[in-house]
């Protein structure tokens, strides 16, 4: 069995289905990214793997064991963080102390300083995260992720609002933390080139279910893809 399975899962408000019998697999260790339209069942399959919602059916499988419907706070023991998209930080506390509040006690001071140092918050770790510039904001958030030493993190729309260079710069602190800390990721974005950037295996979700999944390159020829994004087709023709 794969490192997170999900099988089949389904999600329905009223009568709107939000996940249709949707089913992925990643293996441990892989950085995978996941893009779609507004509305296409995203951020509820998030939600889904979390805890946050139950499915209607399908079942979800991390490290081989059935976690399905199980509550939040039993799946983030288990090893699953989540990054939200508006940071969500501490902003009266200094960058430092936002990590130490998420590690609970379960890190050394040394190990704080290395996350401090992964984030590349080092030289304003004891400014008050306030007063941290957005994509800086974006990665202390990351941090406090990784302050509690999860096994799979799931990212949602890391970059947004996010200049060029941080967009980039994020991008190759998702590959870091993957390579160095052994971190299995799974990305939902908007922005192509911050897909490229990263390189990974990407899966197109189009009305509650997968489209396509493949390389960059590929899902940038297919005329599917193409037709779904509509105007977001020429950022994959200029990413």
């Amino acid at each position: 069995m794969s490192f997170l399975e999900l099988r089949s899962l389904v999600k329905n408000f009223g009568g709107l289905r939000a996940v249709d019998n949707f089913s992925l697999s990643l293996e441990e260790g892989s950085v995978n990214a996941l893009v779609g339209p507004n509305g296409c069942g995203k951020s509820t399959l998030f939600n889904l793997i979390t805890g946050a919602l139950r499915p209607d059916s399908g079942h979800v499988f991390f490290k081989g064991e059935d976690i399905t419907g199980l509550a939040p706070h039993l799946i983030a023991r288990r090893g699953i963080g989540r990054k939200f998209q508006v940071p969500a930080i501490f902003d009266e506390l200094t960058a430092r102390e936002n990590l130490v509040v998420a590690a609970r006690g379960a890190v050394r001071q040394t190990e704080i300083a290395d996350i401090e140092a992964l984030i590349r918050l080092s030289d304003v770790a004891a400014r008050e995260a306030g007063e941290l510039a957005h994509g800086q904001k974006q990665w202390l958030e990351i941090g406090m992720l990784l302050a509690q030493a999860p096994s799979l993190i799931l990212l949602d729309e890391p970059t947004a609002g996010m200049t060029e260079a941080e967009t980039r710069a994020t991008a190759e602190l998702i590959l870091t933390i993957n390579q160095q800390q052994k971190v299995t990721i799974l990305v939902i974005e908007h922005d192509m080139a911050f897909i490229q950037y990263l390189g990974c295996p990407l899966h197109v979700m189009s009305k509650g279910r997968i489209l396509k999944s493949g390389s960059f390159a590929d899902i940038r020829r297919d005329p599917e893809v193409r037709a779904l994004y509509f105007g977001t087709h020429e950022a994959l023709n200029h990413a």
